[in-house]
């Protein structure tokens, strides 16, 4: 495998160049790791219906070019209408400050190396990094050997955040496919309040692979939204993986909306540390051609009196192919569970596939857990319905599949999000239709 090969090449070259030093055990435990177990294949029941050879037979560029020529208008077409939101951009692993907009206060919104580089956040670092990250896994090993791009965001007890957060990472003027770590480290603290929304963008023909490790601590009470945007180009890959850990009282929710990228895999896994919690994970995935996208999901209720939800759409067309796999682990003290998960699929052409598993394990015995998933195609009767009444078939198919998908939005608070994520909708469905007046 090429890039198992560049993994093992670079490492020593990545370490020489870090000012910081007090990870270099820690990362070269991680590589050892990664390197005992390898990439992730089909014999792995995890990825028994996801082939990574397309992404493990390339070479990479592990020191991406810093050089770029991206402009303000640039980052402009790729808002949401979001003026009165915050926005850091990253272009080519590297924060951009000219081109970023923060009026926030009172919070710590660092780059992640920044902050790797600062002996005032090692505490920090000592308990919260890689707490959470799941050591078993590939692509989170590798992370841990290799990440230093990214950001850290500590939101302080009771500090309400009332603007989103957009972040974006670009990559552009790479003249060779490049491999990005990125690391994300967000810690919302008692009381507190954020949402973040994240999107990835290749400018560039040359191949991109994104690894990306996100570890999310909603302390009691406290509130964190993280809405991710996948709409990338053809020649990107990108492997996401989600932890987020909750204290009593809190509610946290990851929304992730797929249309684009050659092969996407979300990993999302929550775990409760305490009562009453509330999780959310809603995703809608709408993809064309020879595109994959899997969602690996995992919400562990540990502790009595919480709830989670998982409410999955998929539209696929062409000879794309969907991966739903959703697991609730229910424990034996983890009594007044109630867990929904729901995966529902529609295949438009007869090349497209979908592979669902929802799963429950359960050990309590007084809770409310149910599964299910469901695969089909349009309802002819309802086609018919709005045909007879001289709606085109085309703008007919996108008001059925609009309102197919548009209950795993329900829980978006951000307008802004809200009609974009509905225009992309139309625009995969390739539908002249307009949504800005559904939420109105």
């Amino acid at each position: 495998m090429a890039l198992l090969e560049n993994i093992q090449t670079n490492h020593a070259t990545f370490l020489e160049n870090l000012s910081h030093r007090f990870l270099d055990e820690q990362r070269k435990c991680s590589l050892q790791k990664f390197e005992e177990k390898g990439f992730p294949t089909k014999k792995d029941e995890e990825y028994k219906y996801t082939n990574l050879r397309e992404i493990t037979e390339k070479n990479y560029n592990f020191f991406p070019k810093e050089a770029h020529h991206i402009s303000k208008e640039q980052i402009a077409e790729l808002h949401l209408g979001e003026e009165h939101f915050d926005w850091i951009v990253f272009v080519n692993g590297q924060l951009h400050k000219e081109l970023s907009k923060i009026s926030i206060e009172n919070v710590e919104l660092l780059s992640f190396n920044f902050a790797l580089n600062d002996p005032k956040h090692k505490d920090v670092f000592d308990q919260y990094f890689n707490k959470i990250a799941d050591e078993n896994l590939a692509f989170t090993n590798l992370n841990t050997a290799y990440c230093k791009m990214g950001f850290f965001l500590k939101v302080p007890k009771n500090v309400v955040i009332e603007k989103p957060i957009h972040v974006f990472y670009i990559s552009q003027n790479q003249d060779e496919n490049t491999i990005y770590n990125t690391r994300n480290l967000l810690i919302a603290e008692e009381g507190s309040k954020i949402e973040v929304i994240e999107s990835h963008h290749n400018f560039d023909d040359t191949f991109v692979l994104t690894n990306s490790v996100t570890e999310i601590f909603t302390h009691q009470n406290a509130k964190a939204d993280w809405h991710k945007i996948q709409n990338d180009s053809n020649s990107s890959y990108l492997i996401d993986h989600t932890f987020a850990k909750q204290e009593r009282d809190s509610l946290t929710t990851v929304n992730t909306f797929s249309f684009g990228g050659k092969l996407v895999r979300n990993n999302l896994d929550f775990i409760h540390n305490g009562e009453n919690i509330n999780s959310f994970m809603n995703g809608i995935t709408i993809i064309n051609d020879e595109q994959l996208v899997d969602h690996h999901t995992a919400v562990h209720h540990k502790t009595p009196h919480c709830e989670s939800y998982q409410n999955y759409k998929g539209i696929y067309k062409g000879k794309s192919q969907g991966v739903f796999n959703g697991k609730v682990f229910v424990d034996k003290i983890a009594q007044k569970t109630n867990a929904y998960q729901q995966n529902n699929n529609i295949l438009l052409d007869e090349g497209a596939s979908i592979d669902t598993k929802p799963q429950l394990e359960i050990f309590a015995d007084d809770v409310k857990c149910s599964h299910g998933c469901t695969v089909g195609q349009l309802n002819e009767d309802s086609l018919f319905y709005l045909r007879a009444r001289g709606i085109s078939k085309q703008k007919a198919m996108g008001m059925l599949l609009f309102a197919f998908a548009n209950d795993a939005m329900e829980n978006i608070d951000i307008e802004p999000l809200k009609v974009k994520i509905s225009k992309l909708i139309a625009e995969k469905l390739e539908v002249d239709i307009s949504f800005e007046d559904v939420f109105l």
